[in-house]
């Protein structure tokens, strides 16, 4: 498997480059991306900017592996406001020309919510249900046209609680270019990573984040470094085997270290060799 990071480990505004140089000093084989409303990659970004982009990115030895976006937590795609959801969908359609662009295969989208912390209101579940479902369904033709996929990723927006449900939404959605951006960490509260893993499968699983939390913790307090936590990756591991996943694997932290912002991915790294070399 390949070694990512992902940017949502830094601020939204991280020096993209240095970022990039700080990854591929780590040891990682790529990064994901992360699109933002007034960010370095925003969505006014010329075409021109964003290959000039990739060609530094990969002339430090990395590839975009992802493409993520901040701004889909302030536009919710579930919701029952016909303007941020128009917003999210025009988000998760530039996701897609960016990814094709930046030669990444799979967009990261936040599906809405029924409610979360990170943004006001509460939807009725089956409304959030079916407006995120309609809407995932409608941008899977643009998709399948960039030939990016469409990565859901299971997130604290109290929508989507069991791998069942999760893949009843995408087996509904019946799209190759729709599927699930999985993380074992932010499953932690309220499953195990290795059951969804197999539940989900190979047929929908496009892309993996590893992080790590503490099930009795609470809020953003209960992610720590890989291995430090609760998420089983003995356990992990052989499930990825079972279902034959071999595609990059991402690491996604808070940026615990304020002071040091990319000792975390170093961490990161040296945990991720000892991970993946799991039998």
């Amino acid at each position: 498997m390949k070694k990512g990071v992902s940017f949502f480990s830094f601020g939204q505004d991280a020096d993209l480059l240095e970022a990039a140089r700080q990854s591929a000093g780590a040891g990682y084989d790529g990064v994901e991306l992360v699109l933002s409303e007034s960010g370095s990659l925003n969505m006014k970004t010329s075409d021109a900017d964003v290959l000039s982009l990739r060609r530094e990115i990969e002339s430090l030895g990395l590839s975009v592996c992802a493409l993520g976006a901040w701004n889909l937590w302030e536009n919710n795609l579930a919701g029952e406001d016909p303007k941020a959801a128009g917003h999210a969908q025009d988000i998760i359609k530039r996701q897609i020309d960016l990814a094709a662009l930046l030669g990444a295969d799979t967009v990261l989208v936040v599906p809405g919510w029924v409610g979360t912390n990170f943004a006001p209101g509460v939807v009725p579940y089956d409304t959030a249900y079916g407006n995120a479902q309609e809407r995932l369904a409608r941008l899977a033709p643009y998709a399948r046209d960039a030939k990016v996929n469409i990565g859901v990723e299971n997130v604290w927006n109290k929508f989507l609680l069991s791998p069942m449900e999760f893949r009843r939404f995408l087996d509904e959605i019946n799209s190759p270019f729709v599927g699930a951006y999985f993380d074992v960490g932010n499953i932690i509260y309220i499953g195990f990573p290795d059951q969804w893993i197999r539940i989900l499968g190979e047929k929908h699983i496009k892309k993996i984040h590893f992080c790590d939390a503490r099930e009795g913790q609470a809020g953003l307090g209960m992610f720590v470094d890989l291995m430090a936590g609760d998420v089983d990756y003995g356990a992990v591991m052989k499930a990825l085997g079972d279902i034959g996943y071999d595609d990059w694997v991402t690491v996604e932290f808070l940026p615990n270290y304020r002071s040091f912002p990319y000792q975390s991915i170093i961490n990161a790294r040296l945990s991720l060799d000892t991970i993946l070399a799991i039998p």
